[in-house]
């Protein structure tokens, strides 16, 4: 009896400890990253030395992948690992405190862009490069897995200059029409700015705290902007990275809106703007002595007449266009007359910049990536061909009539497609499919695959770009142990293989500033 006794208090005296026991405490996030963090990141999380945190500026360095660079660092940057410092749930606390939006939007105007600018080095008066290699066949290579930017002689495929770059490179470089300068922007919004006939980084400003692409005017004067965060689109003078315009994005009912992407039309000497949450378009002057742009009309008491008012006119005068829904992910015709944007529900919808509003409805289920759609001539008509994020297909179109010539199957879902003028062939990868590692290439003539590529197997393959004669077709091996393959344009033959970290893009010159066919724009 009293051994029971004994055993009933035993245990409630150790439930009684359980209940009364004080709990262990959890992680204090916000201290771990003041004491960890901060001095690199930012107190704000807005970047400093290293970059923004935020989930909008992370992408897929999320959760599991977030966890692994906290604990071990990351390769060629100044990322420590944290394993020897912190506990496994210290890094988790840490990871649950970057993958939490900012309670506001913070602001990043006018003063805070001209107050990060940063000159580098000052641009010397040349009259031709310092190097021997052609600078209009040169490619720039993003290394997106050590955060560098490698420059490549696309003659004898020799690397000139290796550099670091801004974290996560976002969007493709922009070039001068010369060729002689090119930009980049890193998703945390820093513009940076390289000329190719120095190797050398000039000047860098912070236009955004979270960036989608940028683009260059046609003078090569301008160079604009495209932000998630804060809701603007930033005008840039390219000769200091000064700020000549900024725009809030707002509709005309004031709605806010992120700016999903920019692009040149370079036949209309502006710049166009895909607005992400409202249903407009924007086109905006670059050239000083555009016409004024038009909205709406006035009573005129003196002329007894409705007139037109005009809004705005000269450099960076503001054209909206409406449209029937937001739309993003753009293609553009070679005049630049009609631009195609990707809309809900499997359709895109063709919007005529001429008239400034949407002329046809095309169904493209599949989810087809126009920003990689490429245009040539077939049967004497013009054509684009799109690849889908979500089918294994390649949709082409007459744009004369939009209607639908043909749906090509591939060996997957893919991201890029490319060609060039003097080729008969585009190719296309499957990166987004069991057989990522697999290039198929298209003869524009019959719309028939008549070749693959496996560059390397079981590893991703990915981003054609050609150099500036078509010659070449460079693919590259989108992979940490990465490499840039070359290959025959002509009988898809490797010539050379350059190992390179992840390199998610490279771009010849020529075909940039030329806009030659078969690139994107």
């Amino acid at each position: 009896m009293k051994h029971r006794l004994r055993c009933k208090l035993a245990i409630a005296i150790a439930v009684a400890a359980a209940f009364t026991a004080p709990a262990v405490a959890e992680p204090n996030a916000a201290k771990l990253f003041a004491e960890h963090c901060a001095s690199c990141h930012g107190a704000d999380r807005l970047g400093g030395q290293g970059p923004a945190l935020l989930p909008e500026n992370l992408g897929r360095l999320m959760g599991p992948r977030a966890v692994a660079v906290i604990t071990e660092g990351r390769a060629a940057t100044q990322m420590p690992g944290f394993a020897p410092t912190l506990a496994k749930d210290e890094i988790a606390a840490l990871v649950a405190h970057i993958s939490t939006p900012l309670a506001s939007v913070p602001v990043w105007g006018a003063v805070e862009i001209a107050a990060s600018r940063v000159t580098h080095a000052a641009t010397p008066a040349l009259d031709r490069p310092r190097f021997d290699a052609d600078p209009l066949n040169l490619f720039v290579v993003v290394e997106s897995g050590d955060h560098h930017a490698t420059i490549l002689d696309g003659d004898r495929f020799e690397q000139l200059a290796r550099f670091p770059t801004r974290f996560a490179l976002h969007g493709g470089p922009k070039f001068t029409p010369d060729g002689r300068y090119v930009f980049f922007m890193s998703r945390d919004g820093w513009v940076s700015k390289y000329d190719l006939w120095t190797l050398t980084m000039l000047a860098e400003v912070r236009a955004g705290i979270n960036s989608r692409n940028i683009a260059i005017s046609r003078d090569g004067k301008h160079l604009a902007v495209a932000n998630y965060l804060p809701h603007t689109l930033v005008i840039l003078s390219t000769d200091d990275l000064s700020v000549e315009k900024l725009f809030d994005a707002k509709d005309k009912k004031g709605g806010s809106s992120r700016v999903s992407a920019v692009y040149q039309a370079r036949p209309r000497d502006s710049f166009i703007a895909a607005l992400k949450d409202v249903p407009e378009i924007w086109e905006i002057a670059t050239d000083p002595n555009a016409p004024p742009v038009y909205t709406g009309l006035v009573h005129s008491h003196e002329k007894g007449m409705i007139e037109a008012l005009p809004s705005s006119e000269g450099l960076f005068a503001l054209r909206r266009i409406e449209t029937p829904e937001p739309l993003d992910d753009f293609f553009f015709d070679p005049p630049y007359r009609n631009v195609i944007g990707s809309a809900r529900d499997s359709k895109a919808i063709v919007v005529n910049l001429t008239v400034g509003r949407d002329i046809k409805k095309l169904d493209m289920p599949g989810l087809p990536h126009l920003g990689s759609g490429i245009a040539w001539i077939w049967n004497g008509r013009p054509v684009m061909a799109t690849p889908h994020l979500k089918e294994g297909k390649i949709s082409i179109f007459d744009l004369l009539t939009w209607a639908k010539i043909k749906s090509i199957d591939t060996l997957g879902p893919g991201f890029f497609m490319r060609s060039h003028e003097n080729t008969p062939f585009a190719w296309a990868d499957g990166m987004l499919g069991t057989r990522k590692d697999t290039m198929a290439i298209i003869d524009k003539r019959t719309l028939e695959i008549v070749r693959t590529v496996t560059p390397a197997i079981g590893k991703t393959a990915a981003h054609v770009e050609f150099d500036r004669s078509g010659r070449y077709a460079v693919v590259s091996i989108w992979e940490m142990d990465g490499a840039l393959v070359i290959y025959d344009a002509a009988t898809f033959i490797e010539v050379k293989r350059i190992p390179m970290s992840r390199p998610s893009g490279k771009y010849n010159v020529w075909n940039k500033i030329t806009f030659s066919e078969g690139t994107s724009h």
